[in-house]
């Protein structure tokens, strides 16, 4: 299988799984404005388990080094499994929760307080200090990081428009994310060896731990994405039907090049993982906080009709996310 062997290379994978992370959710801004997110997510869900089983067959199944997929899969043991199994679950629910505060608040206010944080408690729940080089240039890092997230939060209760309750429910459905997604790494990296070329027994490596994630991601679907069906937090129901009735090709393709995306950054982030340490990796790939940030700032235009001087926060918190990504990224070299 396809391992990495550089810190370089890690770091290039890395930013491949932020750009990934932070522009998933384009798609469902494009999607929702024909049918509702929870329709949506159904064909989301579809396309991480299909890339990420696209994956398995050929960068994991391919090369000497390792265990080839059906291998590794074979062997892993019943804990392993649920481990990764749980990891796929927890994360569902916290993107489940994000989406809806997409659906609220925007990218631009979601992504910097939902995964932003995240990040910071993903490194701490991921920290390791036999694999990170300067824990004070990391958790530097995570505390740029944090005075972002207060920033954009100070922004978007700026938006004219915007009453109290739709502004503290956005806010709040994003921190209730963030607390949840910061938890769901841990569990997929107990689920696989850390050594990749030399794999415990009974542990996976990334593509297997990948494609187990993706199916526990999709099965949870009936405990968490159901009930919001019936019963929305915001919005009119969405009956199940309307999925075949209301969905075109397009649609149906644009939910699952959401869920690709997103599975691309993810498995490109456990694979980096080998070389850059748990905590760096993902900490590198939530700074997907500052890629959604832009697309909701510049392209979305969700701050257009902001007051006077909000230019100069939006600047603040990006020099904050880019200076904080540096010192994680630096931080292990």
């Amino acid at each position: 299988m396809f391992i990495v062997e550089s810190y370089a290379v890690a770091v290039a994978l890395c930013f491949v799984t932020m750009l990934c992370w932070g522009s998933w959710a384009n798609t469902q801004k494009f999607a929702t404005q024909e049918w509702r997110f929870q329709l949506f997510y159904w064909d989301y869900s579809i396309g991480v388990l299909l890339l990420a089983l696209l994956l398995a067959f050929t960068l994991g199944s391919n090369g000497e080094a390792g265990r080839a997929f059906t291998a590794d899969i074979s062997q892993a043991s019943g804990d392993a499994i649920r481990m990764a199994l749980l990891g796929g679950a927890v994360f569902n629910l916290a993107n489940i929760l994000l989406v809806v505060a997409i659906d609220i608040a925007g990218m631009a206010v979601a992504f910097p307080v939902g995964i932003g944080l995240a990040l910071v408690i993903g490194v701490l729940a991921n920290y390791d200090p036999a694999q990170v080089n300067s824990p004070a240039l990391l958790f530097l890092g995570v505390g740029l990081v944090v005075v972002a997230i207060v920033l954009d939060s100070i922004i978007y209760r700026r938006v004219p428009g915007e009453s109290s309750t739709r502004v503290g429910k956005g806010l709040t459905i994003s921190v209730i994310a963030g607390i949840t997604m910061g938890f769901f790494y841990r569990f997929v990296a107990q689920s696989m060896s850390f050594d990749f070329a030399d794999p415990e027994p009974g542990l996976m490596t990334p593509y297997s731990a990948g494609v187990i994630f993706a199916i526990g991601l999709l099965l949870s679907n009936l405990l968490f994405l159901v009930p919001l069906m019936y019963r929305p937090i915001s919005g009119e129901p969405a009956k199940p039907g309307e999925y075949f009735s209301r969905g075109t090709p397009r649609l149906h393709l644009v939910g699952i090049l959401g869920g690709a995306i997103w599975a691309t950054g993810f498995c490109f982030n456990i694979i980096a993982a080998g070389k850059a340490g748990y905590a760096v990796s993902y900490g590198l790939g939530q700074g997907a906080t500052m890629v959604a940030a832009f697309w909701g700032v510049f392209i979305w235009k969700e701050f257009k009709d902001t007051p006077r001087g909000t230019g100069h926060l939006i600047t603040a918190m990006f020099a904050c996310f880019l200076v904080g990504l540096g010192m994680i990224i630096y931080s292990n070299l």
